[in-house]
């Protein structure tokens, strides 16, 4: 196979293998212990049959990483990227596993949680991080223990927990394109049994992208900025409360521009200031100006009681968020821009979870629990094509108003689980769990009366058309695991998981009939790896391979129709799909002070059991030259390879604590990424298939002994202009290097 080459081999020879987890050390005395809750209890990471890669705070600060899209740079067979336009949202691909649709009939493959809490909706999942106790990202699917919408696996960020003594840290630090930062936190601990926290973090800059057509300059700013209060109630020894109230809102659009002179141009006539759709579409939308806004209000509730039966956790969670955009994804020169999307979204949700947790003796440990969840959606959006972007109608252009309507959807799940570790022998452990969810969603559209939309319509034209507006799944999601602890160094696992993530409508469909519906996609995952260290403790090597048989393989698409020129969106359950690949983590300490690590991913995917409608396409396709171009359907009249799938993935890297007096430390660091060769288009465009690229991240620390820390680093340092997003014959580009300095100060 072509991953199997001579590069990859060399390099696997060379001494790149990797920890499955990257944990901080201790300089003098090897790897130190990391404990996660990745099977929803504490546990030591090289003790649980789970591929999961854990880095706490200073780790991510070591790397370089400040928010979640950076995470994936150090993991394998993980890729992140912006979702089209949205500075906010991050499109997580997991082992092949993703989804780049935000409108929210589209659930994520890979999930988000905050601490033991989910994150349903992808818009605003790109968090800056501030206050981390650490971030876990667990590989493959995970329904049994967090149940649906995790087939890919899931990214859990950990925050800290209001601490015993008072302290905290302050850091400011600016950078290029006039960035300024500041984050910061304290504990205040009020009494012996009542703890406090807050935290807060502000991010500004300027923009690097300048617009040809208005003469605006500044475009693709951020502007991001969030609070945390924590408490932390212990009224007895065998009870205590865990709770948060964050507030965040963002201002960051990801738009489409181009490279001219080491520079980025776009040329949409919508400008950032002036309200351009206003008197054109209907409701607030009318009044936006060109950019991405989220705001958030997350509640987050954890009761604890020690009970003779075990450890009893009642979980509460309420998540409200706010998205107000206005797009241009082709930046056309009029003033509506090329392909303009105007958003306006309300989401909210709502999960209660009761979880018990214990033991038996010492040989049986158990975990069981009831969950409920519940989400409303309402998006009032606007799709505007402008002829003038294929050239028609110019110079003015011709805007087309597609639609002017609003959405409603929602879901309301519930699920029981439970699962056990048998010890069988000292070294050898059977784990055994099971989780039944029952989920009902149902959707809807209302015409928003606007006289220039063309595509009125509302769910009874839906219903008309024997398309359901409810769905339902009832679905087992279990896990078996057996391992094999040789000592207390070696371990050895296989493991077998199903998983799925809900279906969904085709939202933004521009007749009654394309707002049709896809079913759950379904995943059984087959693995086994190694957890092992060595030398003392002073390497750590895991390695995991896996196979995944995914069924009902969702995909979002979107290609233009060659007979209009408008673009058009479609989502089916175009084939199952099966992946398996090998991942490799190395961590070593060979000598005091000096870390090195690498993370290997190889992975090869393909699309099997076409849908009956695909493989009339692709003979259409070949036969006509009609239909190409479209869904997996190449230009060519094959099929394209599974997008975001890199044959393989590494990232290696270092930093080294130089000690120039007693109290002050020099600490380098580098991270260099490579990418194989891999699709970025769902339908194999050639210009989206990539040969593959490297990134390269790095820095330097200044550290005293006091408390002070004083750092320097860029992000894609030798400003790689690389494509990682194809929409429709526009080609999306990754940011600029950039470079920042800070100063921290922990007291």
């Amino acid at each position: 196979m072509r991953y199997f080459s001579s590069k990859l081999t060399a390099s696997l020879l060379s001494g790149v293998v990797s920890s499955i987890v990257f944990s901080p050390l201790a300089w003098s005395q090897g790897i130190e212990e990391v404990v996660v809750t990745a099977t929803r209890r504490a546990e030591n990471v090289q003790s649980i049959p789970v591929a999961v890669s854990a880095f706490t705070g200073d780790d991510l600060a070591s790397l370089g990483v400040t928010e979640t899209l950076d995470i994936a740079k150090v993991v394998p067979n993980f890729i992140a990227h912006n979702n089209t336009g949205l500075g906010t949202a991050n499109t997580y691909s997991l082992r092949g596993l993703n989804n780049t649709e935000s409108i929210a009939t589209f659930d994520p493959p890979v999930g988000t949680y905050v601490d033991d809490f989910f994150i349903q909706r992808q818009n605003s999942n790109n968090y800056a991080l501030f206050d981390i106790d650490r971030i876990e990202v667990l590989r493959g699917p995970q329904g049994t223990l967090f149940g649906r919408n995790t087939t890919g696996g899931a990214v859990r960020v950990i925050l800290k927990d209001p601490a015993e003594e008072f302290g905290g840290y302050a850091e400011v630090g600016g950078g290029r394109f006039d960035k300024i930062t500041a984050r910061g936190s304290v504990d205040i601990p009020a009494s012996e049994n009542f703890r406090m926290k807050i935290s807060g973090y502000y991010i500004n800059d300027d923009g690097f992208v300048d617009n040809v057509t208005t003469g605006e300059d500044g475009l693709n700013y951020e502007e991001n900025y969030g609070i945390r209060g924590a408490i932390l109630w212990q009224p007895s020894d065998n009870a205590s409360w865990n709770a948060s109230l964050t507030y965040i809102e963002s201002d960051h659009a990801n738009m489409y521009n181009y490279v001219e002179d080491d520079d980025r141009f776009t040329r949409t006539g919508l400008v950032t200031d002036g309200a351009p759709l206003a008197g054109f579409v209907t409701g607030d939308k009318q009044n936006f100006d060109l950019g991405n806004e989220t705001r958030s209000l997350h509640f987050t509730s954890d009761i604890e009681w020690e009970t003779a039966i075990g450890t009893v956790n009642l979980l509460t969670s309420y998540l409200t968020l706010e998205q107000d955009f206005l797009l241009d994804f082709f930046e056309g020169p009029f003033f509506t821009g090329g392909f303009t999307i105007a958003n306006e979204g309300e989401h909210d949700q709502f999960s209660q979870e009761a979880k018990l947790t214990g033991s038996i003796g010492d040989q049986l440990d158990y975990i069981a629990g009831v969950f409920y969840f519940n989400e409303d959606n309402k998006t009032d959006l606007t799709q505007i094509f402008n002829l003038g972007a294929i050239g028609l109608f110019l110079p003015t252009g011709f805007p087309l108003f597609q639609y002017d309507r609003t959405m409603d959807n929602g879901v309301d799940s519930w699920a029981v689980y439970a699962q056990v570790d048998y010890h069988l022998t000292d070294q050898l452990t059977l784990t055994a769990g099971i989780r039944y969810t029952d989920e009902e969603k149902d959707f809807g559209i209302t015409d928003n009366g606007n006289p220039r939309a063309g595509a009125v319509f509302t769910s009874r034209d839906i219903e008309a058309l024997g398309i359901p507006l409810e769905q339902n799944e009832s679905i087992v999601t279990p896990r078996f695991a057996l391992e094999y602890e040789a000592n207390d160094n070696f371990m050895i696992y296989g493991s077998a998981t199903r998983g799925f993530k809900s279906g969904g409508w085709n939202a933004r469909g521009t007749a009654p009939g394309t707002l049709s519906p896809f079913s759950a996609e379904k995943i059984w995952n087959y693995e086994g790896g190694i957890r092992s260290e060595w030398f003392g403790n002073r390497l750590r090597v895991n390695l995991t391979g896996f196979y995944s048989d995914i069924s009902d393989f969702q995909l979002p698409s979107a290609y233009t129709d060659p007979a209009t020129g408008a673009i058009v969106f479609i989502t089916q359950n175009f084939a199952d799909m099966e992946v398996y690949g090998f991942e490799a983590e190395l961590l070593a300490n060979p000598v005091d002070n000096l870390t090195l690590f690498a993370n290997i991913g190889i992975m090869e995917s393909e699309y099997k059991n076409l849908d009956p409608a695909i493989v009339a396409q692709r003979q259409n396709c070949l036969q006509n030259g009609l239909q190409c171009a479209q869904g997996i359907v190449n230009p060519h009249g094959g099929i394209a390879p599974p997008v975001r799938a890199p044959e393989h993935q590494l990232s290696v890297g270092g930093w080294y604590e130089i000690p120039v007096t007693d109290t002050i430390n020099i600490v380098p660091r580098i991270n260099v990424i490579d990418y194989g060769e891999h699709n970025i288009s769902t339908s194999g465009q050639d210009v989206a298939l990539l040969d593959g690229y490297t990134i390269i991240n790095g820095g330097v620390s200044i550290e005293h002994s006091a408390g002070w820390t004083l750092t320097a680093s860029c992000q894609n340092c030798t400003d790689k202009d690389q494509y990682v997003s194809y929409l429709a014959g526009f080609i999306y580009l990754q940011d600029p290097a950039t470079w920042s300095v800070t100063l921290n100060k922990r007291f």
